[in-house]
């Protein structure tokens, strides 16, 4: 069978999240090929089984808030559905599914599965010449591409890889929210299942990547390096987090420690704070998965997870502590949240660990208002079941104010400001170094 033609290929893009959408939008654009500056063709075909979220971009808005209406419209080739059937004539499958952990924070692949199943059901009836590729974007433990997804799709239809499909791995690079660093500014990792394969993928994240493109040597060695970049990141914050700790018995601003230590050339620069989102807080999970399925407990890894995971007690406690020397009494006192998304100026709340906050604050018997620019009220309602301000009330006084995220509508608020919204003994906690420092916060 022949490979699928780089320039009028028929693409699926099987999930329209945070990553899904860019790929479609931008792979839908009429432009020209970086490699081949031939006018690339390609009519794209973006699926989600959210029929809420393909009506509201059928009528050009997205709730993740990374296209404005205006930009929907201008992608001409590309047609929003929830329906399979739609897929059935379809060279080649992108997915970009949330790859989540469970309660117990084990991977869960039923997104994955589900999401091979359909693209199974799909080339089942596909009558081409054509070679289809399916492509994975989802963030996996090394070797579950082809130990998850393949087999599922090979038992599906009775179909041989490498022979009858073909297979691609391209790490995700998606950072929400960021308007500099986006999908055809970030250089791409690509891998294939035998060596056409991979050339071929490589030369169609090529046609629109600007930097370029990394064909790694195979798609295990494409995974491995997806889910390293984020566990390294989550062990320097990590770090960092321990050292605020540290300091803060020690009775040492962290962030001034950081300031002065930043001069140096070779410093990493992380700051404290809460290890939220789909990424940096998930993906070392399935790393460990694998290598405790394969006999080896990773020590240093789950070590950082344990102390990410465990801050939001401990700026908890930090606050309890401030009360309890202030004799305030705890039960019944107001706490106002600024911020409710993993990361500032963007509306994502996947595995923000505000929420732990918030339910280390109730444990206390304290009253938690959480204000959020960019969230929307009821998806933090249909989510976590929490009641959330897209405002600061103006009209009220809080006994304790949490700057938990650096959303730019809370970094630009002045010393007066704060003030208008505080007692005379109102404790703050400033998690992301945004408040005043004549306020005399509590820096994490």
């Amino acid at each position: 069978m022949k490979l699928p033609s780089l320039i009028t290929c028929r693409i699926g893009v099987i999930g329209l999240g945070y990553v899904g959408l860019p790929l479609a939008v931008e792979l839908s654009k009429s432009k020209e090929c970086l490699l081949t500056k031939i006018k690339l063709e390609r009519r794209v075909i973006g699926f989600d089984i959210n029929k809420e979220r393909i009506n509201e971009l059928l009528n050009g808005y997205d709730l993740t808030k990374e296209f404005s209406s205006e930009e929907l419209k201008k992608a001409d080739f590309l047609e929003f559905t929830h329906s399979e059937e739609r897929l059935t004539n379809i060279d080649v499958f992108i997915v970009t599914v949330p790859t989540p952990i469970d309660i117990s924070k084990q991977p869960d692949f039923e997104p994955l599965k589900n999401a091979s199943r359909l693209v199974a059901r799909v080339i089942s009836r596909r009558n081409s010449e054509v070679l289809p590729i399916i492509i994975f974007e989802s963030t996996v433990y090394p070797g579950a591409t082809e130990e998850i997804c393949v087999k599922i799709i090979e038992e599906e239809t009775g179909l041989k890889y490498r022979q009858d499909f073909g297979c691609g791995y391209s790490p995700e690079r998606i950072n929400p929210g960021d308007k500099q660093h986006t999908l055809t500014s970030i250089k791409k990792v690509t891998s294939g299942s035998d060596l056409n394969v991979a050339q071929w993928v490589d030369k169609f994240y090529g046609s629109i990547i600007i930097p370029g493109t990394y064909l790694a040597k195979s798609i295990k060695v494409a995974e491995a390096a997806k889910v390293i970049e984020n566990t390294q990141r989550d062990l320097n914050i990590a770090l960092i987090n321990e050292l605020s700790i540290i300091f803060k018995i020690m009775n040492i601003d962290t962030l001034d420690v950081l300031s002065a230590a930043r001069t140096k050339w070779n410093f990493l620069d992380f700051k404290p704070g809460l290890v939220g989102g789909h990424c940096i807080g998930v993906d070392p999970y399935y790393l460990t998965y694998k290598a405790q399925q394969l006999g080896y407990y990773p020590e240093v890894v789950l070590a950082g997870r344990r102390i990410n995971d465990n801050m939001p007690k401990w700026i908890a406690e930090q606050l309890i502590l401030s009360m309890a020397k202030k004799e305030m009494i705890i039960g019944g006192q107001e706490v106002l949240i600024l911020g409710l998304a993993f990361k500032a100026n963007c509306p994502d709340i996947r595995n923000t660990r505000i929420i732990d906050l918030i339910k280390n604050l109730r444990s206390y018997g304290l009253l938690t208002t959480v204000v959020d620019p960019y969230v929307n009220i009821n998806d933090a309602e249909m989510k976590y079941q929490l009641q959330i301000l897209n405002k600061i009330p103006k009209d009220h006084k809080y006994g304790s104010i949490i700057a938990a995220v650096d959303h730019k509508e809370f970094s630009s608020i002045t010393y007066e400001e704060w003030l208008n919204i505080s007692r005379k003994d109102t404790i703050y906690i400033d998690v992301k170094g945004i408040l005043p420092r004549e306020l005399n916060p509590i820096r994490i």
